[in-house]
């Protein structure tokens, strides 16, 4: 089963997202809103992906990616950033990251995460 954390500042979001994924097979272990909370968390948790809102309020996903990337027991952990905003508006920013990739949050669901991972749909 693959097991999920998500960091977004949007509680309409993380709970809608939750939903998806969970009703899509995927084991949702946690959400974030911040960038302390998601750093906190997920070294409790060590999910298999780190789903991580590029604008978190007037924190950085970027920023939190590579703080999480750095955390030695979340090395198993895969990052995927994901916005509303379109993947060029950032593809530079995206590129430099230690993320494996980018989601646009409307077509986020558990078959875009595993094909992203290289997993089986």
């Amino acid at each position: 089963m693959l097991r999920c954390f998500i960091i977004d500042d949007n509680r309409r979001f993380l709970d809608a997202a939750r939903a998806l994924l969970e009703r899509e097979g995927i084991t949702v272990v946690g959400v974030a809103s911040s960038a302390a909370e998601a750093l906190q968390r997920a070294e409790e948790l060590q999910p298999d992906v780190l789903l991580v809102d590029i604008r978190l309020g007037d924190q950085s996903g970027f920023d939190v990616a590579r703080q999480l990337h750095g955390k030695a027991s979340l090395a198993g952990s895969r990052t995927v950033l994901i916005s509303t905003h379109a993947e060029e508006d950032y593809a530079d920013l995206i590129a430099a990251s230690p993320a494996i990739g980018f989601l646009p949050k409307a077509i986020l669901s558990a078959r875009a995460i595993r094909n992203m991972l290289g997993l089986p749909g």
